[in-house]
């Protein structure tokens, strides 16, 4: 199915949201539409799947006009949408997710048993693995996207949009739904793929159109460099890497020995953990998510209950302090989920930005906060962050996640700190933004504050840490220097100590060495007699059709 949209404009009171746009899409092609948080992508496509009306432009699916009334429009014209905040019902399993808002009946009875044929038919088409009778909430993420793809497939889709659907995956899971998008393009999808990772895009990309502030600035080729890529989404040159001197250390550091915290059913989540953070120095804290990584930095903010071990800060013990005299200590947290965690959506910008500190001055005195000096503050830190925002009483909950992040880092870096603990600080952010960030972080450390970063991300890692810390299954794996190679740190990753990696990297060529051996044998045994395999196929391997194995 072929799409276009023409001259589609998207305005909220003043805002104009998008302007005029046109795009087209082939069946059987990824059409990347890639721009920073807040240009317009997401309005776009909710206009394409009836969750917004346009105001101007028109809709065509294989050259004819559609009009939506609601998604229910858009998904019986074969529109399909992946959201980035998973759009499912957390204590229902997964047959019911997917038959929601499309039942079938068995009499009086809703037919679950079509639900979960249709999941399984899905399933084993894509190699999902999925359990129809699976609760939602007790899945992976990964695993959850997967039930969201089959629930527009089970819609017979043949236009599928994903909207920033990497933004709560690991590496691995990615790589794994550019597979299953690869697969589905194959297929005769026409696929949207909004994204703002210029790594990505330059992965997957049959086209890429590029927005910004709400407009079609140009197309750009998948074999762009990220430098190019950036420079047109963001509109002026970005530094890509991290700019940063030697750590000069200074006397405050934390000091964490033998910390140990366990579920509420006893099972270990973080084993014995020792490390030291100098202050002046970022240790980085690298890992696949559900390792530790979370638990850990939650036991540092207070916010776990069972916790042993030993928590200093500038000498201070903080094991057994409220998350209130955690924060009194210094302590600044940038959570990995800035929607549950971090802000409160229905809060205006400024009454976000003082919510660690609403217990008394500057901003609440006798009981009564102090509106202008709230209000003032805001205004300063949006100018200094600069929070693309329509007015300092907007819902923060109405932000790009870009500019809702930099709300979060305002607050957080505000403060005179002892300590900044950020976890996945870019997670879900334009480059843009993730510029921003990583200076702000490193000035931070610059300051003399040591820095904790958690990331899935091992570019963010290596580029923000002056030392890796890596964590796999609660335990702390090794603590390498940040110019480590990407090999190492993903054996790392896996589970293997640091002085046994050259082992296992002899091991694996070795494995390697001896595919190569039988796959010639193979080649000789199956060359007719008196032929001698050429020497491109020997040494490259290729297949039948001449692609290269």
């Amino acid at each position: 199915m072929r799409l276009e949209l023409r001259g589609i404009t998207k305005r909220f009171a003043t805002l104009v949201a998008n302007d005029h746009i046109d795009l087209v899409v082939e069946p059987g092609q990824i059409h990347c539409l890639l721009g920073e948080n807040g240009a317009g992508k997401s309005t776009l496509m909710n206009c394409l799947y009836g969750l917004y009306t346009p105001d101007e432009g028109e809709i065509l699916l294989d050259g004819e006009v559609v009009r939506f009334a609601g998604p229910g429009d858009a998904q019986a014209a074969g529109i399909g949408m992946v959201h980035q905040h998973f759009m499912l019902v957390p204590v229902f399993s997964v047959a019911e997710n997917v038959m929601l808002g499309n039942e079938a009946s068995k009499g009086v009875a809703l037919d679950l048993d079509a639900a979960r044929a249709k999941v399984r038919e899905i399933a084993a088409r894509f190699n999902f693995h999925v359990d129809p009778d699976a609760i939602i909430e007790d899945l992976p993420v990964g695993v959850q996207q997967r039930v969201e793809i089959i629930k527009a497939l089970s819609r017979d889709a043949h236009v599928l949009v994903f909207d920033e659907p990497t933004a709560v995956l690991t590496p691995q899971e990615t790589d794994e739904l550019m597979e299953i998008m690869k697969q589905l393009r194959d297929e005769g999808a026409a696929i949207v793929f909004i994204t703002h990772k210029l790594r990505e895009v330059r992965a997957i990309a049959d086209k890429i159109t590029v927005i910004r502030r709400g407009a079609v600035v140009g197309e750009a080729s998948p074999t762009s460099t990220d430098a190019e890529l950036a420079a047109i989404m963001v509109g002026r040159a970005v530094e890509l890497s991290v700019v940063k001197g030697e750590p000069q250390h200074t006397d405050t550091s934390l000091v964490v020995k033998d910390l140990t915290v366990t579920s509420a059913t006893g099972q270990v989540l973080v084993d014995e953990v020792s490390f030291e953070v100098k202050g002046g120095e970022i240790l980085a804290i690298a890992g696949v998510q559900g390792n530790g990584q979370t638990e850990l930095t939650e036991a540092l903010m207070g916010l776990e209950t069972n916790v042993e071990g030993s928590i200093r800060l500038g000498g201070q013990e903080l094991v057994g302090k409220s998350v209130r005299q955690v924060l009194d200590a210094g302590v600044g947290f940038i959570p990995e989920d800035r929607t549950h965690d971090g802000l409160v959506g229905t809060f205006t910008i400024a009454e976000n930005l003082m919510l660690d500190r609403s217990d008394g001055p500057p901003f609440v005195k006798a009981g009564a906060i102090q509106i202008g000096f709230r209000d003032e503050f805001a205004r300063q830190k949006v100018e200094e962050y600069d929070v693309r925002t329509q007015g300092i009483h907007q819902e923060v909950g109405r932000l790009s996640g870009g500019n809702a992040q930099k709300v979060i880092v305002a607050r957080e870096m505000s403060r005179d700190l002892s300590l900044l603990l950020a976890a996945q600080p870019t997670r879900g952010v334009d480059v843009g933004s993730i510029e921003f960030i990583y200076k702000r972080i490193v000035e931070m450390r610059d300051s003399g504050c040591p820095v904790v970063v958690v990331s899935t991300e091992l570019d963010e890692a290596s580029q923000l840490g002056d030392r890796i810390m890596v964590m796999y299954k609660g335990g702390i794996v090794g603590v390498v220097p940040a110019d480590t190679s990407r090999d190492v740190l993903g054996l790392m990753m896996a589970g293997i100590a640091p002085e046994d990696i050259a082992a296992t990297q002899a091991e694996i060529a070795a494995e390697a060495a001896a595919s190569d051996d039988a796959v010639s044998d193979a080649v000789d045994d199956a060359a007719p007699p008196g032929d001698t395999p050429s020497s491109d196929t020997a040494t490259t391997g290729t297949d039948e059709t001449g692609a290269a194995r």
